[in-house]
């Protein structure tokens, strides 16, 4: 009996999937995309209005061809890619691939947002044909990334250096991080002074208390920029007579959060769990495709990870409120279910915000099931759904305005009639959704710190206890986090959820920008490259330019816009502009010299930046053609040569530690080495986790607290410290 062919990404969904539909069924795995641009060549005829030459890279050749032999026994084919432009385009290529339109069969193009028995079934239920304007828009956004990418590229070469690259949405977000960068090292600090004033009501009834200066008590705003001055208003509150003027209490309610899209889930990922975008929606991907549960089989265990919708499904709203009211009572249950409205203008596809598949499948039934960051994750999701639709948080918000009078006191300035103090104090009256989750906040938006207030009534006096003069200076910016660039790149209209995540990692991965103390700063080779697109390309780097052009793949996904007029409206100014930089740029050395010098014939190593990242190579270049990794100094001796550990970078960009004396030494670890020997065996010790250090040889584990401890207890020999790695230092090992 012939069967339905289903064909999805990946084999865990598959595996979901097959769970569900049963043996009338058969489920195929493409593995991702089945047909690309080629890698050696543009691939895109510019004048035949910007055609496509796609190709069938290798390795996909036996799916495509596994594929076309289950379509041939197939009573009709289902497509069940993900449910956004880019599993769109993936049905598209496999039909094309694979010929699937040639087998006289009907084809479906079915979606769902989550991998459940109800939202798969309803998917074949109401199958549909491939959406071409949602093809187009993904065409339209990779043949544009095409251009961009293969026309500018090769002229960073030879303006610059090889192995450089610049990308449409790429080199925007670098110019972003620079931008911040520079507005950092501009940055003047300018002197300010806090002054607060320990009180208590008198005769010691209650509890002390700190108001903050304000102001002159007829409400002039005040700030104290100078010591002199500072001193001066110490003075005079010191001798001054204190008395309560108004007292102003208001119950106030804050909202949850909404349940998670994509970018806020990056963003509270990174906040909380100090996951990476890239690390966040791997795992995403796993949760939604489906994990083993026991006796359950394979569960997809939240919706579709890529969305810009806060929308959540009526029967999903039901079910969280039923299980609150359960699970906490009424008392957390708001009147009626909770609706967000999305506030970015360009928000795309009607999808359903992240969330668990069943609120009822707590994070503590499925633990035994779940890998550490899968848990983490799920919990997190979870969570915030939960909390979405719980009640308020009821707390109330007390104001306190102090006066300040010294009619005794003789400025050298003209007499202050007085000044004005204010006092917060906030109480929690009830919860609500606090008692299962409370958003992170980035560190650009720390709220104020409320202090505990004693029962005060209007025109009491009150006793001066202390004066506390304290001086700061203003801050910059902070760098960027990986939260802080998402949520920036959100709300200025750069990319969109699915583009996120790879994003981050390849500004990382072209070593245009790298993370100090989880913070991203631009390399130097990052700045050139940002300096000569600014200057040369200001289009392709403008921010709002970027924004438009998200609008108009909208507008094509939506059916509003045609394709080919956007590409052509895009490409023939740029190819204008891509001509006289070609002629005006001169050329520019960023190789940047070391103390190390060429085995062969003695002159400067400088550092280059190829393919494969950072590498060392000879300042005689061409006449001499040595080359050696790039590596970073530990400081730390090898456990079994006289060599020294060397931090390096594999071509799948992963780090490792191995020994300066490779190959004759070929000692290798994963783990970050720290300076001092195993206190038991005196073997090499390294980092486990973020807290704890490990032996090699004998498995001592000890926390890095405890080391230190003993380092300043006066052992000579255990530091407990991990050595930093100084990128300044570097290490060569003989020319692989």
């Amino acid at each position: 009996m012939s069967t339905k062919l289903v064909i999805v990404e990946s084999p865990a969904k598959a595996r979901t999937l097959n769970k569900i539909l049963g043996r009338s069924y058969a489920i195929k795995a493409s593995l991702g995309h089945v047909r690309d641009l080629p890698k050696s060549s543009l691939g895109v005829t510019v004048e035949k209005d910007f055609a496509p030459k796609y190709v069938v890279p290798l390795q996909k050749r036996k799916v495509i061809k596994e594929i076309r032999e289950a379509a041939s026994k197939a009573s009709s084919i289902y497509l069940a890619t993900d449910p956004d432009r880019e599993g769109e385009a993936i049905s598209w290529h496999l039909v094309q691939a694979a010929k699937l339109d040639k087998n006289d069969v009907p084809i479906y193009r079915i979606g769902f947002h989550e991998i459940t028995e109800g939202a798969v079934k309803g998917a074949f239920e109401n199958p549909r044909s491939i959406d071409m304007n949602l093809v187009n828009a993904q065409q339209t956004r990779r043949i544009l990334d095409r251009l961009v990418g293969y026309k500018l590229s090769p002229l960073l070469w030879k303006k610059v250096q090889r192995g450089l690259s610049a990308g449409r949405v790429q080199s925007v977000t670098v110019k972003i991080v620079v931008d911040r960068e520079r507005e950092i090292q501009n940055f003047i600090p300018q002197e300010y002074w806090v002054i607060e004033v320990e009180l208590a009501p008198p005769e010691g009834k209650g509890v002390s208390f700190k108001a903050r200066l304000q102001g002159l008590i007829d409400g002039t705003k005040l700030d104290v920029c100078e010591k002199r001055e500072a001193d001066d208003i110490v003075a005079y509150l010191e001798k001054a007579e204190y008395i309560v003027k108004s007292i102003q209490t208001k119950n106030l309610a804050r909202r949850p959060a909404p349940p998670f899209i994509t970018s806020t889930l990056q963003q509270e990922a990174w906040r909380k769990l100090h996951f990476t975008a890239k690390r966040t929606m791997v795992i995403a991907q796993q949760l939604y495709e489906g994990l083993p549960l026991a006796k359950e089989g394979s569960v997809g265990l939240i919706t579709y990870m890529r969305t810009d919708s806060t929308n959540v499904a009526a029967t999903a709203l039901a079910e969280a409120r039923d299980f609150i009211s359960e699970r906490y009572g009424s008392d957390f249950l708001p009147s009626k279910p909770r609706s967000f409205a999305r506030k970015a203008k360009w928000a795309q596809e009607a999808h359903e915000a992240i969330r668990p598949t069943k609120i009822y499948r707590e994070p503590g039934q499925i633990k035994a099931f779940l890998k550490p960051d899968q848990l983490k994750l799920y919990e997190l999701i979870w969570k915030r759904m939960t909390a979405s639709q719980m009640a308020s948080v009821s707390y109330d918000m007390t104001n306190v305005e102090i006066e300040a009078r010294n009619v005794n006191y003789e400025p050298a300035t003209r007499r202050p009639q007085g000044y004005l103090l204010k006092a917060v104090s906030s109480v929690v009256k009830s919860p609500g959704f606090m008692v299962v989750y409370s958003e992170s906040k980035d560190e650009d938006e720390q709220g104020e710190n409320f202090v505990s207030l004693p029962e005060l009534v209007d025109s009491n006096s009150l006793i001066c206890l202390k004066v506390f003069p304290q001086q700061h200076f203003t801050q910059p910016p902070p760098r960027y986090s990986e939260a802080t660039l998402i949520k920036a790149l959100e709300q200025k209209g750069i990319g969109r959820p699915s583009t996120y995540a790879p994003i981050i990692s390849t500004i990382q991965e072209r070593d245009y920008v790298h993370k100090v103390d989880g913070k991203l700063c631009p390399d130097e080779v990052g700045i050139v490259v940002n300096d000569i697109l600014n200057k040369h390309f200001p289009r392709i780097v403008d921010l709002g330019f970027t924004a438009q052009m998200e609008k108009q793949l909208d507008k094509i996904a939506q059916g509003r816009q045609e394709w080919v007029a956007v590409l052509r409206d895009f490409y023939s100014p740029f190819e204008d502009t891509l001509r006289k930089a070609s002629a005006n740029i001169v050329k520019i050395d960023i190789s940047k010299a070391t103390d190390e010098t060429c085995p062969n014939c003695g002159r400067t190593m400088v550092i280059k930046v190829g393919r494969f990242g950072k590498f060392l190579a000879c300042s005689g270049y061409p006449e001499c053609k040595t080359t050696m990794p790039y590596m970073v100094k530990t400081g730390v001796l090898c456990p079994q040569c006289d060599g020294e550990l060397v931090k390096r970078v594999n071509k799948k960009k992963r780090v490792f530690y191995g020994c300066s004396n490779f190959p004759k030494c070929q000692f290798t670890t994963s783990y970050q080495p720290i300076a001092e020997p195993c206190p038991q065996c005196g073997k090499l010790l390294v980092l486990s986790g973020k807290s704890w250090v490990k032996c090699i040889a004998c498995g001592y584990k000890a926390r890095v607290a405890e080391m230190e401890s003993i380092k300043q207890s006066g052992t000579d020999t255990i530091t407990g410290h991990i050595v930093p790695e100084q990128s300044s230092e570097i290490a060569m090992v003989s020319s692989q």
